[in-house]
């Protein structure tokens, strides 16, 4: 953020000292449009010094690293600033802007003696603690998320939303009393909106700055074909805060996000983390997030023999690492979204980048789409390497993003004529009554979209094909239970609370028995549907079920909306067709 040149001598120092803006002539700015940042708080976070400068060498501004209370705060009255000040050093030596985290307790601030565990002893410990740090790091940190992932296990409470909201509360209190100009974000593991809504409600409204998400499981869904999903994320966080009357137009932080690749070099895998890499960030630009942060620099492995590091712990670095450096060069330090283009259904984002408009652009899975340019253009992959394409020749889209430079105007102001639009993928479906998905070979998709595909097996017919439930398939782990599927947000977005879910089956084998029931994401998380388990009746007949619920919340926390659950079914069974109606108030 620079100050504006409208404001004259004093007012610039205050607008400066209050905002955290440096007015040394020369000084860098704080990068504030940035979007390009690394999430770091594993089993190689304290090799920052090493991963810094090769993270400022592909373009990011942004790290998201901090002590957690423990480190800083062993005993009570005692501060230990030591290795926090080398950490905030060291950023600003490699021109790497720091975004504080509040993380945990101390155990002696703890009724139980457990960093993890809630609530704090006395919330004036919590008071104390966010007012020194602040008071420590005011000049060089201005965001502070508070804790990580109180909502999934990374907290132990009886009353999340509540205690969560009492620690938000009084965050914000304690810093703004320290420092005007900090800012406070709340923060959940996955895409939990419920949980932002209920914190809100239980205290939270009015006591925050920005939204912080770990969306990992949408990213897997997209790149699965999810892609309209996780487009929608931006949407359902800025409805729910609307509905609670807080301020829609907030800064909406990505602060995780990532995707494995083997320890061990391994060309496919790694070339599918650089893809999730750059849809991650193209696709939460285009939403409006301002800022993504990858998880992480390097490692960590956590004994699975993957890891999501752009860097290796041999310290090589991954395709990812190039691709993000690759993406950042042409994007600029501070993209500005231009619109979009859809190629026959092919993905395209454009950008207002360091010189010029830059497409990136992508298929969905098993697809065949090409892009055609009026004037000749040239065509980056996400290793760098650059070729021509001259007008009207054709472009073979597949599901890697490719970038294209030297976009010709008329599809310039094409995209921005498209931008305030809704995105068009899996879209028209706000003023439906129902929206299905017929299962098969290829499945037909209106409005409902089966993810995560592997987890069922195609099944031909004599005169068609269908799904199956896959529960002796042990390479699956035991995902064969289930059919996921994720419902377009346009029709059942936050908000919409009442739903028929209807499922077309049979039996796997006529004359032996299998059932199965919902699970469903509601408004406390995700469960199984009123009514139970369906037991599909006898014979080659299909059959329909339909399970009611009034409390649906769609937004995707996990990547999908609902699901077929097999667990207990004795056999297999065929998925023919779902359905989903909207009924009563909204519909």
């Amino acid at each position: 953020m620079k100050a504006p040149r409208w404001l004259p001598g004093l007012m610039i120092a205050a607008f400066c000292a209050i905002h955290g803006v440096s007015n040394a002539q020369g000084a860098e700015p704080r990068d504030e449009a940035s979007p390009w940042g690394i999430a770091s708080g594993a089993e190689w976070s304290g090799e920052y010094p090493r991963f810094n400068p090769m993270l400022h060498d592909a373009g990011v501004r942004w790290l998201r690293i901090f002590d957690e209370w423990s480190e800083i705060q062993p005993r009570q009255g005692e501060w230990k600033w030591e290795g926090m000040d080398a950490k905030v050093e060291n950023a600003r030596a490699n021109h790497i802007h720091l975004t504080g985290g509040l993380w945990y307790f101390a155990p002696w601030a703890s009724a139980t003696g457990d960093t993890r565990t809630s609530p704090v002893k006395d919330i004036q410990f919590w008071r104390d603690y966010v007012s020194g740090v602040v008071t420590r790091y005011q000049k060089d940190i201005k965001y502070w998320e508070v804790w990580n992932e109180f909502n999934g296990s990374f907290a132990v409470s009886k009353n999340k939303p509540k205690e969560y909201a009492d620690l938000v509360r009084a965050a914000y209190d304690s810093a703004k009393k320290i420092d005007p100009g900090a800012k406070i974000g709340m923060s959940c593991a996955n895409f939990d909106v419920g949980f932002f809504d209920a914190a809100i409600k239980a205290g939270a409204a009015d006591h925050f700055d920005f939204l912080c998400i770990h969306p990992y499981e949408n990213l897997g869904m997209a790149m699965d074909g999810g892609e309209s999903g996780f487009l929608s994320m931006a949407g359902s966080l800025r409805k729910m805060l609307s509905d609670n009357h807080q301020n829609p137009n907030m800064p909406l932080w990505i602060t995780e996000i990532g995707y494995p690749a083997p320890v061990r070099p391994d060309a496919e895998a790694d070339a599918r983390q650089a893809t999730a890499l750059t849809k991650a960030y193209v696709l939460s630009l285009a939403q409006g997030f301002s800022k993504i942060f990858w998880f992480e620099a390097r490692g960590p492995e956590y004994g699975q023999g993957t890891d999501h590091g752009l860097i290796r712990a041999d310290w090589t670095p991954r395709p990812s690492y190039t691709a993000l450096k690759v993406m950042s060069g042409l994007l600029g330090a501070e993209p500005v979204y231009g619109g979009w283009l859809n190629f026959d259904g092919g993905y395209g984002f454009v950008f207002k980048g360091a010189q010029g408009d830059v497409l990136a652009a992508w298929a969905p899975p098993a697809s065949k789409l090409t892009a055609v340019f009026p004037a000749d253009v040239r065509i980056i992959d996400l290793s760098g390497k650059e070729t021509a394409l001259a007008a009207h020749q054709p472009l073979a889209l597949s599901t890697t993003p490719q970038f294209i430079v030297n976009l010709p105007a008329t599809l310039a102001r094409q995209a921005r004529d498209n931008a305030a639009k809704p995105f068009p993928w899996n879209s028209g479906y706000a003023d439906a009554e129902t929206v299905s998905c017929r299962l098969g070979a290829t499945n037909t998709d209106h409005g409902i979209k089966q993810t995560n595909q592997k987890t069922t097996q195609v099944v031909n017919l004599l005169d068609s094909s269908c799904r199956s439930s896959d529960i002796g398939n042990d390479s699956l782990n035991g995902e064969g239970f289930y059919a996921y599927f994720r419902v377009d947000p346009q029709f059942a977005g936050f908000g919409t609370r009442q739903l028929e879910i209807t499922v077309v089956a049979r039996r796997a084998d006529p004359e032996r028995p299998a059932s199965f029931q919902i699970t469903y994401e509601s408004q406390k998380g995700y469960k199984s549907a009123p009514g139970g388990r369906w037991s599909i009746p006898a014979g080659e007949a299909w059959s329909e079920h339909t399970w009611k619920v009034n409390d649906a919340n769609f937004v995707g926390a996990w990547g999908w909306n609902f699901r077929t659950d097999a667990g207990g079914s004795p056999n297999d069974f065929l998925i023919k067709e779902v359905r989903v109606k909207r009924v009563g108030p909204g519909k």
